[in-house]
C-alpha cells in the first residue's frame, strides 16, 4: 500500500526559479532545413548513412506528424512516409550551431552545462543581483530571438524555467514546438495533473510497472508518496530518495555521470564475410575507440566484439585482461583475439566496446621498456595529428575504413563532439 505524504504539506522547494533548459527543436533535420531553404515544410529525416539498415536517427516536424519515429529503420520510414526525404548527417553544420548555442547560453552565466548536442542548461544562482536581475522568462524569449538572429531564421528552441535541472528539462517538454513554460512551486501540483508517468523526464516503461505495482498510477500519485515508500518499497535503494527530492523541485541532478563504457559500432556498407572487407572497417573502429578512451583519460580491461549477422544471428565474445590498454595498436590487437572466433557467417554489423574503465596511470614512469616507448609512441602520433590534422598519420589498413565508416552523432553526451568534428 502506497503511504502519502500529509496534506498540504509536499515539502516543496519555494524558492525563486533559477534554472533554464535550452533545448533546440528537431535540431538536426532543422539545421539541414535552415542550411536548404528547398527542405522547409517537408518531411526530412537523417541518418548517419543513407541505407536500408540505417536507422532515423533526427526528423522534422513534418515528418512525426506524418507517423515516422525516430530509432526506425529507413525502409520502415519511407513506408509510412513515402515522400520522405532522407539526408546523411553532416556533423560540421551541428558543430557551428552547437558552437553558437553555447556561446548564447554563457552570455548570461559562467554555469552552463550542456546534456547533449541540442540542449543544455543554464543555472542562474549567484547571477541574478548584478549580472542578470531581468525575469527569467524575458531572458528566454531574447535568448530565442537570438538564436533566430545569429543562426537562422528558422531555428527554434524549447525553454523550461524551474528551481531544478528535472522541473526545468519537463517544463521544456511542454509546449513543443517553440515554447516557453515556468513551473514553480505554485503551479507544480497543477502541472503534474495534466501529465502521464512517462511524461516525466527519466520514466520509462519499467520505471512505470514498478510505480503501477505500488499504487502510484500519476504523477499526482508519485508526488503525494512519502520519501519512505519511494526508497523502501519502489526503487530499494536510495534513488527513491533522490525521486522525492527531485519531483519537490530539490536539485540532485547537478553531479557528473561516470564513464563506463567506450565504443563504436557500424553498420557495414556491404555485408560480407571476407575479413579483406571487414578487418578494415573494424580496424577504424578500434583506432577511433582507443582515441575515445585517451580523449576521457581512461585505460580499459575489458573488451567487448560483436557483430550481426544476415541471418539475424548474433555472435560476442568478451574478455578481461590482466593488464589494462589504451593505444590503438593494442586496442586492435586484442579485438582480434576475439574476433578470430567469430563463425564464418556474413556480417552486417560490427560493434567494439571497452568497459572497466579507471583513471589512466599512463602518465607514470613505467619500468618496463616496452610501456614506455607505446605511451612515447601513442603521444607523437597524437600530438602530430593534433597539429597537422586528425589521422595525418594513421594505419595503413585503417586508411579503406575510414572512407566508409562515417563518425555517428554522440547523442546525450558532449564529450566526444569536439573530438568528433576534428577528426571528420
Amino acid at each position: 500500500m502506497m503511504r502519502r505524504a500529509p496534506e498540504p504539506y509536499l515539502g516543496l522547494n519555494t524558492e525563486e526559479p533559477n534554472v533554464m533548459h535550452v533545448d533546440l527543436n528537431s535540431c538536426f533535420a532543422t539545421v539541414e532545413q535552415q542550411a536548404r531553404p528547398s527542405l522547409r515544410g517537408k518531411p526530412l529525416g537523417m541518418a548517419n548513412r543513407i541505407s536500408p539498415n540505417c536507422c532515423m536517427i533526427a526528423l522534422s516536424y513534418e515528418a512525426k506528424r506524418l507517423g515516422a519515429k525516430v530509432g526506425m529503420g529507413v525502409r520502415e520510414a519511407r513506408v509510412l512516409v513515402p515522400d520522405l526525404i532522407v539526408l546523411e548527417t553532416d556533423p560540421p553544420k551541428y558543430h557551428y550551431v552547437y558552437q553558437k548555442l553555447v556561446a548564447i547560453m554563457k552570455s548570461y552565466s559562467p554555469n552552463v552545462k550542456m546534456k547533449s548536442i541540442d540542449e543544455g542548461i543554464i543555472d542562474f544562482h549567484g547571477t541574478r543581483e548584478v549580472i542578470n536581475p531581468r525575469p527569467l522568462e524575458d531572458i528566454g524569449y531574447e535568448i530565442k530571438r537570438r538564436l533566430k538572429a545569429e543562426v537562422g531564421s528558422w531555428m527554434t528552441c524549447n525553454i523550461g524555467i524551474a528551481p531544478n535541472r528535472f522541473l526545468a528539462k519537463l517544463a521544456a517538454g511542454l509546449h513543443k514546438p517553440d515554447g516557453l513554460d515556468v513551473i514553480t512551486h505554485h503551479n507544480l501540483a497543477d502541472v503534474y495533473k495534466n501529465l502521464q508517468l512517462t511524461d516525466l523526464p527519466g520514466i520509462a516503461r519499467h520505471y512505470q510497472a514498478r510505480l503501477n505495482s505500488y499504487g502510484i498510477m500519476t504523477p499526482s500519485d508519485f508526488l503525494q508518496a512519502d520519501s519512505f515508500t519511494l526508497h523502501r518499497n519502489v526503487f530499494k535503494s536510495v534513488v527513491g530518495d533522490d525521486w522525492y527530492q527531485r519531483l519537490r523541485g530539490w536539485e540532485v541532478d547537478d553531479g557528473d555521470t561516470k564513464l563506463g563504457t567506450v565504443g563504436r559500432q557500424f553498420v557495414m556498407d556491404t555485408s560480407s564475410n571476407d575479413d579483406a572487407v571487414i578487418l578494415p572497417r573494424l580496424h577504424y573502429l578500434c583506432q577511433t575507440t582507443a582515441m575515445k578512451l585517451r580523449h576521457n583519460n581512461v585505460d580499459a580491461r575489458g573488451l567487448l566484439v560483436w557483430l550481426h549477422f544476415k541471418n539475424g544471428e548474433t555472435w560476442y565474445s568478451r574478455k578481461m585482461f590482466k593488464s589494462t590498454f589504451y593505444t590503438d595498436q593494442e586496442v586492435y590487437r586484442r579485438t582480434l583475439l576475439l574476433y578470430h572466433q567469430r563463425p564464418k557467417l556474413t556480417v552486417t554489423t560490427i560493434g567494439v566496446t571497452c568497459y572497466e574503465l579507471t583513471p589512466s596511470a599512463r602518465h607514470q614512469t613505467s619500468l618496463l621498456e616496452a610501456d614506455t616507448r607505446a605511451e612515447l609512441l601513442t603521444q607523437a602520433v597524437d600530438e602530430a595529428n593534433s597539429r597537422y590534422g586528425t589521422f595525418t598519420v594513421t594505419y595503413a589498413n585503417a586508411i579503406a575504413g575510414k572512407k566508409v565508416v562515417k563518425q555517428k552523432l554522440p547523442f546525450g553526451s558532449t564529450k566526444y563532439f569536439e573530438l568528433l568534428c576534428s577528426s571528420g
